[in-house]
């Protein structure tokens, strides 16, 4: 991944988690049907303003829409031209992987190679019984659900036989991944460590929240997956591929931000009536105020997390109206990410990768499958070493076990 293979090192976008909340200031909210238009809009806003990625979360309970994220980004796709389709969340645990790799091989086709995704294990704990699954076997869905995806798109023909599902023998998921190369793959988490010792062990990216919880935290989570990610031989710690979440509202003038935010963040469901806006903001990424102090605490990340790949803002939450959002993305494309790339740009080592690209993950292809070979050689050796100090290994333990 060390290939320059873009204009810009990084990338930035927004991202959607499709609530349905009502507007403080109206009382009143918009029907499914006209929240979903909406934000079929945003994402071809996203595109016309510059930015580089539009992701989608995946929900299956109220108040959130995007049950279907593929049939969504495959609309976008067929609306836009160069605009990155993405996942906020793809649940790895409750859907079946071969349903994963075949819906989003077919996406990678439909958009010219314009997909990668992003698993996670959701935020809603009911979902798991919804699908047949047990909520206290989340981490374990989640490593035996990946390893089985991955060979899925990387083997033409699979057997298989895990805990969660039935075998497969001789399986082929189709379409097969474009041009011989599968869409990246970010592994999103808040926090679970495991799952960023699972984006190291793969090569893969990890994308660290970066909502809720304060600098510290996510400076911790990003630091112990770019240490996994040099341990099984991917690179220098500093070449790992890191995505960011945030949130912003912006206004020209500072308090007018603040006094037209505030009565979304207060009645918010995800954070309303909790922390004080105030608090809120001094204590996590969330930023309302002026573009240029959007400009500085974003590129303040930079210190906790080394250089990194894409940047994410939460930009159309909270029931805040369609109109507002419009003009949010105007402000973002025009005055604060031309600014956020020339200033990231600066002093980034040419060592470290760009962004991914498909044309990208064709390109190296053949490496990225060496690369996981020694990955898993390493985990293998890793275990018997632990196994030889501890004789009764904790489950779950060994990677190169949930990888084969």
């Amino acid at each position: 991944m060390n290939r320059r293979v873009s204009e810009d090192p990084m990338q930035f976008g927004i991202f959607s988690v499709g609530d349905v909340t009502v507007d403080p200031t109206t009382g009143t909210a918009p029907t499914e049907g006209e929240r979903i238009k909406a934000i079929l809009a945003i994402a071809q806003k996203a595109e016309e303003v510059g930015l580089d990625v539009f992701a989608l979360g995946e929900h299956h309970n109220p108040p959130f829409v995007p049950s279907s994220p593929t049939t969504m980004l495959g609309w976008i796709a067929a609306k836009t031209q160069r605009l990155q389709l993405s996942t906020a969340t793809t649940l790895i645990t409750t859907n079946d992987p071969v349903k994963i790799a075949e819906d989003y091989a077919m996406l990678q086709h439909v958009a010219d190679g314009r997909v990668d995704l992003t698993l996670g294990r959701g935020n809603t704990g009911p979902v798991y019984p919804w699908f047949g699954k047990d909520i206290r076997e989340g981490i374990p869905l989640a490593l035996e659900n990946y390893a089985l995806l991955r060979r899925l798109w990387d083997e033409e023909f699979v057997d298989w036989e895990g805990r969660f599902r039935t075998p497969l023998q001789g399986f082929q998921s189709t379409p097969r991944p474009l041009d011989g190369a599968s869409p990246f793959v970010w592994h999103g988490s808040i926090r679970s460590p495991q799952i960023a010792e699972q984006a190291a062990f793969y090569g893969d990216g990890f994308f660290a929240n970066h909502i809720f919880w304060p600098a510290s935290h996510t400076a911790q989570m990003v630091r112990l997956y770019r240490q996994r990610f040099e341990h099984y031989g991917h690179g220098a710690a500093d070449q790992a591929i890191v995505g960011l979440g945030g949130q912003v509202f912006m206004a020209k003038n500072s308090q007018d931000a603040v006094r037209a935010f505030r009565p979304y963040f207060d009645n918010a469901p995800v954070y309303g009536h909790g922390p004080s806006l105030e608090d809120f903001t001094s204590q996590t990424p969330l930023t309302v105020g002026s573009p240029q102090e959007v400009i500085d605490k974003t590129l303040g990340f930079r210190d906790y997390v080394g250089d990194y790949q894409r940047q994410l803002f939460l930009m159309d939450h909270a029931g805040l109206p369609l109109k507002t959002v419009l003009e949010q993305l105007d402000l973002l494309g025009e005055e604060v990410v031309p600014v956020l790339r020339a200033e990231f740009a600066k002093n980034r080592p040419a060592h470290v990768p760009d962004a991914p690209t498909h044309e990208a993950l064709v390109a190296t292809a053949g490496r990225r499958t060496e690369a996981r070979e020694r990955a898993r050689g390493i985990a293998e050796a890793d275990a018997e070493r632990h196994a030889a100090a501890q004789p009764k290994a904790p489950q779950g333990a060994s990677f190169s076990r949930q990888a084969r």
